[in-house]
């Protein structure tokens, strides 16, 4: 569902309980003598609350489970690059160097490259494709090769395969958003949550006052946190590329 079509049903249910509310007053006017039910307004308030409270969870659950992905998906693709650095002494001699020196160029080009990209949520391109395509081809060993360095040959390749997978669940991570709808949500409610804070007297003005920039003040906190973690590869909280230069630092 788009986001113009939530809002238009979010919007047409409010204005048909808007109308229903019209309805009973004009039908079913209150005597004179009733009291107020605050009551209802209260308990309409607790619910709004409710409600607002299992919105936040649902979208800091979200953003955070996006964010741990992409930091186990750089762990294990830096982890896989640096074990195909290792299994280069393994090849025969010819084949050692231009291996290291796949690796190291793709890791550098993961790090300078494509790291700054992604903190701007811009596409990476098919240049780092095009090196791993470059790193199969460095750890390929020929036929006379022994059967040790046909053995190691094709554990660089099964580790290429790792980091071919971690390299994909990467570019999926810094592509992830939290949708739009979530987020109308936690606008709408939050200021619903603070509009009803008004809505009830409180008869020492410094109390509502305290209160209203404490709840205030949380919401915004974890509407900001929330922001933040929408950002897997943000510079704030995001996951960093650490692992590769650890690796090849």
């Amino acid at each position: 569902m788009a986001l113009s079509e939530t809002l238009f049903v979010v919007l047409g249910v409010a204005f048909v309980a808007a109308l229903a509310v019209f309805a009973k007053t004009r039908l079913f006017p209150a005597d004179e003598d009733e009291e107020p039910r605050e009551d209802v307004a209260e308990y309409i308030a607790m619910m709004v609350s409710v409600l607002y409270a299992v919105v936040l969870g649902l979208c800091l659950v979200s953003v955070w489970d996006t964010r741990s992905d992409a930091a186990d998906n750089v762990q294990a693709e830096a982890s896989a690059l640096h074990q195909m650095y290792l299994l280069a002494d393994a090849l025969p001699a010819a084949r050692r160097q231009p291996l290291r020196d796949a690796a190291r160029t793709y890791a550098d080009h993961v790090v300078g490259v494509e790291w700054p990209a992604m903190e701007e949520r811009e596409p990476l391109g098919p240049s780092g494709w095009q090196l791993l395509e470059r790193l199969r081809k460095a750890g390929e060993v020929g036929d006379s090769a022994k059967v040790p360095e046909q053995i190691a040959a094709q554990e660089v390749l099964a580790q290429l395969g790792y980091v071919d997978d971690a390299r994909r669940g990467r570019e999926a991570a810094a592509q992830e958003r939290l949708s739009p709808v979530l987020w109308t949500g936690l606008i709408i409610g939050g200021a619903l949550t603070l509009a009803f804070m008004f809505l009830f007297g409180i008869k020492r003005s410094t109390t509502h006052v305290v209160m209203v920039m404490g709840l205030s003040g949380f919401i915004a906190f974890t509407v900001l946190l929330i922001h933040q973690l929408d950002a897997p590869f943000g510079s704030m909280l995001g996951a960093s590329p650490d692992a590769f230069t650890r690796y090849f630092g």
